[in-house]
């Protein structure tokens, strides 16, 4: 199968290039900044942009399954950016034929009162949608692991403050999912066409809260931390509040903040694992691993 990677040098987007290639498949490693060097010699290299056009010529000729895991925190009208981006990739794939296309979204929650980064991810699902192509997506909470920018942050918070004074949104309900887990997910999909036309929520077995993952975490680095939620701390003020304690760039730190008032669990009519079973990794051991790897 003949799998076009969109989005190809960000956390995700690497592994699944390797572990799509590893299961034999034919892999096309789309990105602006993407260079051979980046991944074996066996993997087709496309640098491109989404922003220009006349660079994408050719992009989805032959793809059979394209994945699209483009998200553009880092620019201050990244909700605009996203649209144009969905819209242009959503015109190539279907003028060439394109099968199918998995996206990977977020949860969030009861999609009512969404923060401008949820409101994005949604509107990009329904520019997908429209699409000639089949369309699966699969939505998660904070992946775990080295490289993600979520879990960035609560590394950092765990090394910087051993007492924090913290918004109210660290006991907000969250469900991580392990990098590992979340790419057997986005492959195992490949196999299942049940999952054509659908969408699922993936994350780990137990539904955690960002107080519970910043514990664990310093559990984790042999530390412990004293956690103080403050009532008063608006989602604006939190954002502010992480410049001063996290490497993250304030760009995107900013809009995951703002998302984090929503409880983001997995619905059960939603998970994935039902349809998709994997041999789920808990929080504890995605949080060793990522640790481990950095």
């Amino acid at each position: 199968m003949r799998i076009l990677v969109v989005g190809a040098t960000g956390f995700v987007g690497r592994r699944l290039v390797k572990t799509l290639n590893s299961a034999g498949h034919d892999v096309v490693a789309f990105s602006r900044s993407v260079s051979q060097s980046t991944f074996a010699e066996d993997i087709e290299i496309f640098e491109g942009d989404l922003e220009d056009p006349a660079t994408l010529d050719g992009l989805c000729d032959g793809v059979d399954v394209a994945y699209y895991l483009i998200h553009s925190l880092t620019a201050e009208n990244f909700a605009d950016l996203d649209r144009t981006y969905a819209r242009r990739f959503r015109e190539l794939a279907s003028a060439a034929g394109v099968d199918r296309v998995v996206y990977l979204s977020g949860i969030s929650g009861d999609e009512r009162d969404l923060s401008p980064h949820l409101a994005s991810r949604r509107e990009v699902e329904s520019v997908l949608e429209a699409g000639t192509f089949d369309l699966t997506v699969l939505r998660a909470a904070i992946i775990v692991g080295p490289g993600s920018a979520s879990f960035r942050i609560v590394d950092d918070l765990t090394d910087r403050l051993p007492v924090m004074t913290v918004p109210k949104w660290v006991r907000t309900p969250c469900q991580p999912i392990g990098i590992d887990d979340a790419i057997a997910y986005l492959v195992g999909v490949l196999d299942v066409d049940e999952t054509r036309g659908s969408i699922y929520d993936i994350g780990a077995p137990d539904v955690w809260s960002y107080e519970s993952l910043l514990r664990v975490t310093a559990e984790q680095k042999g530390k412990r931390v004293l956690i103080v939620p403050v009532p008063v701390m608006s989602p604006g003020l939190s954002s502010h509040w992480l410049r001063l304690t996290t490497d993250v760039q304030y760009a995107i730190a900013r809009p995951l903040a703002e998302s984090m008032r929503h409880p983001v669990t997995v619905d059960p009519e939603r998970d994935l694992q039902s349809v998709v079973p994997i041999k789920q990794t808990s929080v504890e051991t995605a949080v060793q691993r990522a640790l481990a790897e950095k």
